[in-house]
């Protein structure tokens, strides 16, 4: 492994351009619903307990967290989407500060796309992939809570949401477990393929 994944610290929150760490570093992006589980499965492949902070209350990240992995490339935590407790002028503000972050930052490398494996991609799911798709950014589709199904319904979960999500073959789909590792090295793999990181 190439990065010293125990060498992993959040750097800084932003909300706007002006916000964002000036320097080259690759940026791999964490996008998913609210309680998909994004902060599981960024401490799950840096096997840390807290470092993303996991929340009972979905719709806790409300500014793009940035983390720094080993000098070598940075983690971005992108705010839940979907969450019904959350203002209409909240959830524009937040979609904006996203739309803003995907589409005008040169450091992006890939989007690690998070849905939950036991449903079919929601409508929120459904557009944040055709919108990376539109703009061109490579998508990783993680599959989370893949250990609250059994395993021989895995390819058929995958079926469905590759089906609902029209998705790309040229993409990466991963079924991810934070409780029982699974799909950790092949999202390293993922990543820091993408991260240009060998």
């Amino acid at each position: 492994m190439p990065v010293n994944i125990h060498n992993a610290e959040i750097v800084l929150s932003a909300v706007s351009q002006a916000q964002y760490p000036a320097d080259s570093l690759p940026e791999i992006a964490m996008a998913g619903r609210s309680n998909v589980g994004k902060s599981s499965f960024i401490n799950g492949i840096l096997n840390r307990k807290n470092l993303a902070r996991t929340s009972s209350k979905p719709g806790k990240t409300q500014q793009l967290n940035f983390y720094n992995i080993d000098d070598q490339l940075r983690f971005v935590d992108v705010p839940g989407y979907g969450y019904a407790k959350v203002s209409k002028t909240e959830r524009a503000k937040w979609g904006k500060m996203i739309e803003e972050y995907l589409t005008t930052r040169e450091n992006l490398r890939a989007v690690v796309s998070l849905v939950d494996m036991r449903h079919e991609p929601t409508a929120d799911d459904i557009q944040m992939y055709e919108f990376l798709k539109y703009y061109e950014i490579p998508v990783i589709v993680v599959a989370t809570k893949a250990d609250k199904i059994p395993r021989g319904k895995w390819n058929k979960q995958e079926s469905i949401i590759k089906k609902k999500l029209q998705f790309d073959s040229t993409d990466t789909f991963i079924a991810f477990s934070s409780v029982t590792k699974e799909g950790v090295d092949a999202s390293w793999d993922a990543i820091l393929s993408a991260a240009g990181i060998s």
